[in-house]
């Protein structure tokens, strides 16, 4: 996020905008903002020149906003003196949100205008009204807090309302349904902006607990979700199906009818990794699965996900995730066993 007087430096910076609007839930947006600070340090300590997030709070004026904890947040900025963003993320509200939302035109028309420009919106539970309010939601996927569905089906109809999800996407437009949500959502973007090492000491420092996976507990526009690429689409699947054989790469190549020059090629430009990267990400999150589920001693889980070196595994693992798969298990299983204590 850039301010209209700000100066541009040189270093690679993500601009994120948190709105503060009267009656809002504190911690849908304090958490997130804690959480992608940890994720910067992370990074930072790790490579100096990582990415550097350039972290803002902005209301309609400069004026302290009253939370609904009782307590006043002061805004960096007013909506009207942002210049750039890349990402904007609306809190959850207490109570009937339709009066707030409905006393900040100025906001939804600001949202409206963001969003021609593809910048990346993210509303908090029924924070998800502001955008609703916007049509920005019209035809697409969308969630919000548990007890406000029937309320946001009948004041949205054109809104696809996806009850059973916990998070939404429909291309740049996130809906989050809770705060745990957005801590889910929060580690899929900072996995995005850095990688799963320092998604992973993120999520084991702020949630110890077993949390279900961005991609499980989210509703994807399949059209966003799946790129064109039909053959690497295919490719993709039968990796999915066949992620515990002994897999050479080249022979799924000739399987598609491709070179393996051209199979790499098309498959970094389809996901954004090459097949190597994608199989071991698929091995390495059931190996995490196994490890949180299973007795099975890590031997035995490095054989399961398609590995009979356990050194490799137990080295693939580490980079991945920055921890032993040793230390994984303790960690997540720590909090999964205490209710039997």
């Amino acid at each position: 996020m850039t301010s209209k007087r700000a100066i541009e430096s040189p270093r690679r910076r993500l601009g994120a905008s948190f709105i503060l609007v009267e009656h809002m839930l504190a911690t849908s947006i304090t958490l997130p903002i804690e959480m992608m600070r940890a994720a910067e340090s992370a990074a930072v300590i790790r490579d100096r020149n990582a990415v550097r997030l350039n972290i803002a709070a902005a209301a309609m004026t400069r004026e302290p906003v009253l939370t609904r904890s009782g307590f006043r947040l002061q805004p960096d900025l007013a909506i009207d003196e942002i210049a750039h963003t890349d990402m904007v993320i609306l809190p959850a509200l207490w109570r009937n949100p339709r009066p707030i939302v409905r006393q900040h035109p100025q906001l939804v028309e600001w949202l409206q205008k963001l969003h021609t420009k593809g910048c990346i919106l993210i509303a908090v539970g029924t924070g998800a009204c502001f955008l609703a309010e916007a049509g920005l939601l019209d035809g697409k996927a969308a969630t919000t807090h548990w007890h406000y569905f029937d309320q946001f089906e009948r004041d949205y109809p054109n809104v696809l309302l996806k009850r059973q999800y916990f998070i939404t996407q429909a291309n740049n437009v996130y809906c989050a349904a809770s705060v745990n949500a957005v801590a889910d959502l929060t580690v899929h973007f900072i996995h995005r902006t850095y990688d799963a090492a320092i998604a992973s000491h993120v999520e084991r420092n702020f949630s110890h607990e077993i949390r279900r996976s961005y991609e499980t507990s989210s509703y994807f526009d399949d059209k966003h979700r799946y790129h064109p690429d039909e053959d690497i689409v295919q490719a993709q699947i039968w990796l999915q199906q066949h992620v515990q054989r002994n897999i050479l790469l080249a022979d799924v190549a000739k399987k598609f009818g491709m070179s393996v020059r051209t199979f790499n090629r098309r498959f970094k430009d389809a996901t954004g990794k090459t097949p190597l990267q994608y199989l071991q990400e698929l091995r390495i999150d059931m190996a995490k699965d196994l490890l949180q589920t299973s007795n099975l001693s890590i031997a035995e889980i490095a054989y399961q996900v398609g590995y009979q070196d356990l050194g490799y595994f137990a080295q693939l693992f580490r980079k991945q995730l920055a921890v032993t798969p040793g230390q994984y298990r303790a960690t997540v299983r720590a909090k999964l066993f205490s209710a039997g204590d």
